[in-house]
Parts: C-alpha cells; structure tokens; sequence
C-alpha cells in the first residue's frame, strides 16, 4: 500500500510539470534552431527597419556554411510575420529587415503604426517612434498601434 501511494504521488508529480512544461512550450521564443533574443522595429516616416538578434542551435552553424543561409532567412521571416518586408543584412546572430509602408501616412507627417502579431515569443520588443519608445517583455505581439509624427514635416510648413 505504501508503495502504491508513492507511485501514485509520483506520476501525479510527473502530471503537474508536464502541464507546466506545456505551458512554457506554448509561450516559446525559439522557431526551430533560432532562439530570438531581441526585436527593435525603427519607425521612420512610413517605413520601418526591423532590427532582430538571435542565436542558433551550434550544430547549425557548419550547415549556414555548407548550404547557405535561405532556410534562416524563411524562418526570420515566418518568425516576424511581415508580408513585403525586405532582408537587408544577415548572419548568424542578427538581421536586418526594411518594410515600407509599415505605417498608415494621415498627411502633414502623422502617422500611425498599427498592432502586430509575432510568430514566437520576443524577449525584448523596442518600438521607436520620433517621439517615444515602448519597450515589452515576453511577448509575441505589438498591442494598440502607436501614433507618431515625423517633426521634420511639420517644421517645413512653419
């Protein structure tokens, strides 16, 4: 009976950081070999450039110089989840993206930089308008949008 009890204690053990386990896997800031570290999106007038550091798996890294870098670069950008964004700059622990019209223009140099879902959890997401920085953690999303105002156009018109 003692030993009944224990087993029983045990797998309820095992059960309870199963479910636990699950849940950290769901909130996961690796995509495959890529582990993301830190995503800063620079807005400037209607564009926007992505910067984004992460790590891979050693065992990857003798494969990027046997085969190339194409399946880092489609994974970069599933993980980012921007149509139309443009690669810059790659390797193997940071990328550079360049997206156009990532921001609705209003005219007179407003803008408005919508809400965006992430393919993993970001560690680290910086947003940097002209005006102000919005930093997050853990998060696989840019919640609300955020208005800004390009201040050279307005000063043109004074």
């Amino acid at each position: 009976m003692h030993y009944c009890m224990r087993a029983i204690a045990v797998a309820f053990g095992i059960l309870l950081l199963s479910g636990c386990a699950m849940q950290v896997m769901a909130a996961e800031e690796r995509y495959g070999y890529i582990t993301i570290e830190d995503i800063t999106i620079l807005l400037q007038n209607d564009t926007a450039v992505i910067d984004v550091d992460y790590s891979v798996d050693e065992g990857t890294r003798i494969i990027f110089f046997l085969l190339g870098k194409q399946d880092l670069k489609n994974k970069l950008f599933h993980i980012l989840n921007y149509p139309g964004a443009e690669m810059r700059k790659i390797d193997l622990s940071s990328a550079e993206f360049y997206l156009d019209n990532a921001s609705y223009s209003y005219g007179k140099g407003i803008y408005w930089y919508p809400s965006h879902e992430f393919n993993v959890v970001v560690p680290s997401l910086t947003v940097v308008s002209p005006q102000v920085t919005k930093t997050y953690s853990m998060t696989n999303h840019f919640p609300d949008g955020m208005g800004y105002f390009d201040g050279t156009a307005i000063r043109q018109e004074d």
